[in-house]
């Protein structure tokens, strides 16, 4: 299948997708990622491990992609605004909603930012026809980035990393946190500007 630009979040679910039961909190899950025939993008399904085996035989597709979570209650809900703040989280997430093709080198720079920052968790790896695609599980949320790798040169990093320092400082000037409060770090946590050397060096440790 000719995978087009699709490259938007996937929110975890709350229940399991066969079942229907909500998922406790610590329990072990299935995240799995299908081809989408009707958009050619892709699909989420949480499935408790408990009934995969038999969830699993009613599936029409066998999984494009597929891991094993363990479910976490949130501990507070977020607020209206927390993921689009002026930081790398909430650049990759309003690049990744808006889908312009012209951002996918600095989607794919931010994903390796959240990366070293243990923002974003690599969870598989896939070669489609056209691209290399990156699967990434947001560590709080557990949502599911998809990201395409344009295999950039050395050269080609730096120059787009410059570029997002750039844009991140451009939105320091107009904070979005309460009067009082310091500033949050624009690369998402840490000090000074994370160094990004080349490839993420993912490598697909997902389960079969």
């Amino acid at each position: 299948m000719a995978i087009n630009l699709d490259w938007k979040i996937r929110s975890r679910s709350s229940k399991c997708g066969f079942s229907g039961k909500d998922f406790a909190d610590g329990e072990e899950f299935y995240t799995c990622i299908f081809e989408d025939p009707d958009s050619d993008g892709f699909l989420r399904k949480d499935f408790s491990t408990a009934v995969w085996e038999e969830a699993r035989a009613t599936l029409r597709q066998e999984p494009y992609s597929r891991w094993k979570s363990v479910f976490r209650l949130p501990e507070v809900e977020p607020e209206a605004d927390a993921i689009h703040d002026n930081s790398a989280e909430g650049m990759l997430r309003k690049m990744l909603d808006e889908d312009d093709p012209a951002t996918e080198n600095t989607r794919y720079i931010l994903a390796l930012m959240l990366e070293r920052k243990k923002v974003l968790l690599p969870v598989d790896v896939k070669q489609s026809e056209a691209r290399r695609l990156l699967f990434y599980e947001h560590k709080e949320s557990g949502d599911v980035f998809i990201v395409a790798d344009p295999q950039l040169k050395l050269d080609e990093i730096g120059t787009i990393q410059a570029e997002i320092t750039s844009l991140l400082n451009q939105e320091e000037t107009t904070p979005r946190h309460a009067p009082g409060k310091e500033s949050p770090d624009p690369s998402g946590g840490g000090e000074g500007t994370p160094e990004i050397l080349g490839d993420s060096g993912t490598e697909n440790d997902s389960e079969n």
